[in-house]
């Protein structure tokens, strides 16, 4: 699916964290799922934008994590994490120095 796609079923593509915010929890989809009261094909789905939650999901899912809406779900690509951490200006393989 193309940046910024959309069709009948999901609209506007949503970009999202969904899989970093698990990952960290060191959650399954399976977790997850049952936690979210979702199957875990969903998890994926959701994780790969391939469905965008409804309003009432997106909500649960915010409420899950303990982060706001808009940390997880985005109408367009997130930053990576590494930009944050290391700048946007780092070369690849560099030592990070303090």
């Amino acid at each position: 699916m193309s940046i910024g796609r959309s069709d009948a079923r999901t609209g506007p593509r949503l970009f999202n964290r969904i899989a970093v915010l698990r990952a960290e929890r060191q959650l399954s989809r399976g977790d997850l799922a049952e936690a979210l009261d979702i199957s875990y094909q969903t998890v994926g789905y959701l994780e790969r934008g391939e469905f965008n939650p409804s309003l009432e999901l997106a909500f649960r899912i915010s409420d899950y994590f303990g982060v706001p809406i808009e940390a997880i779900f985005s109408r367009t690509p997130f930053t990576p994490m590494s930009t944050h951490l290391y700048g946007k200006n780092r070369e690849k393989g560099d030592a990070i120095h303090e």
